[in-house]
């Protein structure tokens, strides 16, 4: 069974730049949507951007003007443009996937979409 192989993760000072990237392996990029969540211990996973396979993107408030989603479907592998970071932002990003009922686990709303397959993760550390 493929995965999703999330890489970019580090430490940048406030106002730096990061770019994340995940490689989806085995045929799990999905054909619906494609998302970035972000988590840090004692919160919920939350959405921070989105995109569809047509193209369409989503963004949380929190990020919208600062983060750019982006997709290469051929490569299977999604981005994650983070401009302008913030201390706010330091957290594990997880790439996630719509996958058929069934086939995920620990499934969360958004964007329109519910994401159930995800990948290990990749932690930035924004300092002040």
């Amino acid at each position: 069974q493929g995965q999703l192989v999330e890489s970019g993760g580090g430490s940048v000072e406030s106002g730096g730049s990061l770019r994340l990237a995940c490689v989806a392996t085995g045929n799990t990029y999905s054909e619906y949507s494609m998302a970035w969540f972000r988590q840090v211990p004692g919160k919920e996973r939350e959405g921070v951007a989105r995109i569809n396979a047509d193209g369409d993107t989503y963004y949380d408030n929190t990020v919208g003007g600062r983060f750019t989603i982006s997709q290469d479907a051929s490569k299977s592998t999604l981005y994650l443009q983070m401009d302008d970071l913030k201390p706010d932002d330091t957290a594990t990003y997880y790439c996630a996937a719509v996958r058929k009922p069934g086939d995920g686990r620990g499934p969360v709303f958004f964007g329109g979409w519910l994401y159930n397959g995800w990948g290990q993760g990749t932690h930035i550390t924004v300092s002040a």
